[in-house]
């Protein structure tokens, strides 16, 4: 039997580099021949819910499930990286609850910072009325208390940032 992999949510608001860091630290450990996966928030809701709500119940069940797919494949030996806002503490919370080796990194960048970086015009359509319910904007967002890692991408480069984090990994014995 595999061991058991961890989960690592990285969570932040729309357009603070969270995909970028996602990205950055699945390559990395990939090249170091870990067996990743990365749960991309966007390219699941394409195939869980083709045509998105927002809406608050629809959140909570998406990222349910979410941490129900994290935990399968953490308990099958792959590490997971959840690229999500999960813009309620709870829903990373709940996966803390549930998965043993988890840890949660804090992709914190200034509002402003964001907006001007936003590639989707998702803060352009909120302040249309088009999206109405964009974390930060016009739904919450609740910033991790007591995050393992907090990355700031409006002051760390990509490489600067991806290192902080594999340095936690490291640290907390995940990686060598």
């Amino acid at each position: 039997m595999s061991a058991e992999g961890w989960v690592m949510w990285i969570t932040g608001l729309p357009s603070s580099g969270k995909s970028t860091l996602a990205n950055g630290v699945a390559q990395r450990l990939k090249a170091m021949g870990l067996n990743v996966e990365v749960l991309e928030s966007d390219e699941l809701r394409k195939i869980l819910t083709p045509k998105p709500a927002y809406s608050e119940e629809e959140r909570d069940w998406f990222y349910s499930v979410i941490v129900y797919i994290a935990k399968l494949l953490a308990r099958n030996g792959v590490n997971v990286i959840i690229d999500a806002t999960g813009n309620k503490r709870a829903y990373r919370d709940n996966a803390r609850k549930q998965i043993s080796k988890f840890l949660e990194v804090y992709v914190k960048c200034p509002l402003d910072v964001c907006m001007k970086r936003d590639s989707k015009g998702l803060y352009r359509k909120a302040l249309q009325g088009v999206v109405k319910t964009l974390p930060g904007v016009q739904t919450f967002y609740e910033e991790p208390l007591k995050p393992e890692v907090t990355v700031e991408t409006d002051k760390l480069t990509v490489h600067e940032s991806v290192e902080l984090v594999l340095d936690k990994l490291r640290e907390m014995g995940y990686i060598s």
